[in-house]
């Protein structure tokens, strides 16, 4: 792999790379961000559970804030690595007209993008709607699917189904636009997961193989944008899957970070963390530099000001140690060598696990988040079986109505089902999936007639 076809700016269905800077000023991954934050799908995530469903208190994340916090560590990861490597090939991004702010630019929008495609009540949201497949009820609905359209739906994964909402263009749009046409460079940065569903390679320990990035209906549309940027494939005979785009590495650093400091800091507010706890944990992260800010830090007297003042210095130590075990293997990167996450390979990792598992303890365990998470099992799993029925059996008065709720980008031309049984199944799972906390709630109630 080379930086120069890693920076194709270049969208599905353009013929030819456009000019570095556009007449207003804004390059092409600079317009990429653009595209994502006033999107409807991001502007969803303010009502979608990052860790704690439907919280009370307004200070607990939501999948918008933390996608915005991800963004801003990822936008400082692109700068800390994007100088470095453009000092070290200058002759290379002067031709290509790339500055470090693409690099910026092309991290923060993939990091904005990253939870786009996550279903409702967090990642158990992910577990219920498998969970569903898995189910009798959905039997009759996967007879004579292939086994990876099944694996598709019975393992099913948010990061796929973001891919196919930044990508996927409905037949009853008047025009051909392939998602929110995002450059192959923020796409390939987006993509963590670059392969199939099928074989499960979670036991490799490859951080590229934890998961899996797209489904069986955009498998060709990630081949296009595995070829533009000339990643390199993985032999693995008749599996599509390829190395990943090495500043996908630095989307999956920001996500980390985030999620383990910000986390943290929750916990600590929400009463299930003591302060001396939290402060330990991260001052251990923020090392030697602590003693810099040692005698600023002393004269802080509210205790949640402390926290937030120990959380933006970890923040910083972290994005720093991964910026240099970017740069020390970037030779292994660009090589498809390197797959273990950044932050399991920087000064601070024992802590960082540490941290994990004090969250699944303390936090994502804790009463009142498992008891809706346990309630979202029974809403999604009723939603989709209700919609699925709607355009299936659609001979009765009920689904009928029930088909009336269903937007047109989830049918074929004139609102009519697709031809293809699988694409009619993944349409209507990308809708209940893209309902938020709230709306998948109402709907349910109104189905139950408990609400009307």
């Amino acid at each position: 792999m080379n930086w120069e076809k890693l920076f194709s700016n270049k969208r599905l269905g353009q013929t030819r790379r456009k000019p570095a800077q556009a007449d207003d000023g804004r390059s092409e991954f600079q317009k990429d961000f653009d595209r994502v934050i006033f999107s409807t799908e991001f502007r969803r995530l303010q009502n979608k559970t990052q860790v704690v469903p439907l919280p009370e208190n307004d200070f607990v994340h939501t999948r918008l804030t933390h996608s915005l916090e991800a963004s801003c560590v990822g936008r400082s990861l692109g700068r800390l690595v994007g100088d470095r490597i453009i000092a070290q090939n200058k002759s290379l991004f002067d031709d290509l007209q790339v500055t470090s702010a693409d690099f910026e630019a092309v991290v923060a929008a993939a990091c904005l993008a990253h939870d786009i495609g996550n279903p409702p009540f967090g990642h158990s949201g992910e577990d219920a709607i498998s969970e569903y497949f898995r189910s009798k009820r959905a039997a009759p609905f996967l007879e004579g699917l292939t086994e990876q359209q099944i694996a598709d739906l019975q393992n099913f994964e948010g990061n796929a189904a973001g891919f196919r909402l930044l990508t996927y263009t409905s037949p009853a749009s008047s025009e051909v636009r392939f998602g929110m046409r995002l450059t192959f460079a923020t796409l390939g940065a987006f993509t963590k997961y670059p392969k199939e569903s099928l074989p499960i390679l979670k036991a490799s320990k490859k951080a590229s193989e934890k998961k899996y990035g797209f489904f069986q209906s955009e498998k060709e549309v990630f081949a296009q944008v595995g070829e533009e940027l000339g990643l390199a494939s993985k032999k693995i005979p008749g599996v599509a899957a390829w190395h990943r785009h090495p500043l996908a590495f630095l989307v999956e650093a920001a996500d980390d970070i985030c999620y383990s400091i910000v986390d943290l800091e929750d916990g600590y507010k929400l009463g299930r963390l003591t302060f001396e706890t939290t402060e330990e944990l991260l001052t251990s992260l923020i090392g030697d530099e602590f003693s810099k800010f040692g005698d600023f830090y002393a004269k802080i007297l509210d205790l949640k000001e402390k926290v937030s003042v120990l959380r933006s210095l970890a923040i910083t130590a972290l994005a720093n140690q991964c910026a240099e075990v970017f740069l020390s293997q970037q030779t292994e990167l660009l090589n498809g060598q390197f797959d273990i996450p950044l932050t399991d390979a920087i000064p601070a990792t024992p802590t960082m696990h540490e941290i994990s598992k004090l969250s699944v303890k303390k936090i994502y365990q804790a009463r009142r988040i498992v008891e809706v998470e346990i309630a979202g099992f029974e809403v999604l799993s009723d939603l989709l079986d209700t919609f699925l029925n709607a355009v299936f059996n659609h001979d009765s008065k009920k689904s009928k109505m029930v088909r009336q709720l269903i937007p047109d980008r989830y049918f074929d031309k004139d609102r009519k089902p697709f031809a293809d049984k699988y694409q009619n199944i993944i349409s209507i799972t990308e809708f209940v999936s893209g309902l938020t906390d709230n709306s998948a709630i109402g709907l349910y109630k109104k189905f139950k007639g408990i609400s009307l």
